[in-house]
C-alpha cells in the first residue's frame, strides 16, 4: 500500500495533472458554461431516449441540438473541461489497466503484454510504440 500511496502522490503532484484539475475547477466556477453543458447533456439524453423508443427525430430537433453542442464546444472553458475530462478518464483507465495487469501477471507488464491485452496480439502489427503514447 505504501507504493500505491507513492503512485498517488506522484500523480497528484504532476504538473500536467494539476493543469487538468485547474481546467475542471475553472469550469465548475463558470455558471454559464456549467448550465450550457448540463442543458446539452440533458437534451442529448432526451433525444437518445426518444430514438431508442422508436420515434423519429425531427430535423429541427437535431439542428437545435447540434447548434447547442457547437455553442458549448465554442466556449473555451467548456471545451477545456471536456478535454480535461477525457484526459482524466484516460489516465484513470490506463493506471487501472496497468495495475490490474501487474496483479494478474505478477510482474510489471511489458509493452508487448500491453499490446496483446489491447488486441495487438503477435501478428496484429503494432508499430512498436504503445497506442496513444507520447502525451504522458
Amino acid at each position: 500500500m505504501s507504493k500505491t500511496r507513492e503512485l498517488c502522490e506522484a500523480i497528484a503532484s504532476d504538473s500536467d495533472y494539476k493543469g487538468l484539475l485547474a481546467k475542471v475547477e475553472k469550469f465548475l466556477a463558470d455558471d454559464e458554461a456549467r448550465v450550457t453543458y448540463q442543458s446539452v447533456q440533458e437534451r442529448g439524453q432526451e433525444l437518445n431516449q426518444k430514438q431508442q423508443s422508436g420515434l423519429e427525430l425531427a430535423e429541427t430537433e437535431i439542428a437545435e441540438f447540434e447548434n447547442a453542442r457547437t455553442a458549448l464546444l465554442n466556449n473555451p472553458v467548456a471545451s477545456d473541461f471536456l478535454q480535461a475530462q477525457q484526459s482524466l478518464e484516460a489516465l484513470q483507465t490506463s493506471v487501472s489497466r496497468l495495475v490490474g495487469m501487474t496483479l494478474e501477471l505478477g510482474r510489471v507488464p511489458t509493452p508487448e503484454d500491453i499490446a496483446q491485452a489491447s488486441g495487438g496480439g503477435c501478428c496484429g502489427g503494432g508499430g512498436g510504440e504503445e497506442e496513444g503514447g507520447g502525451g504522458g
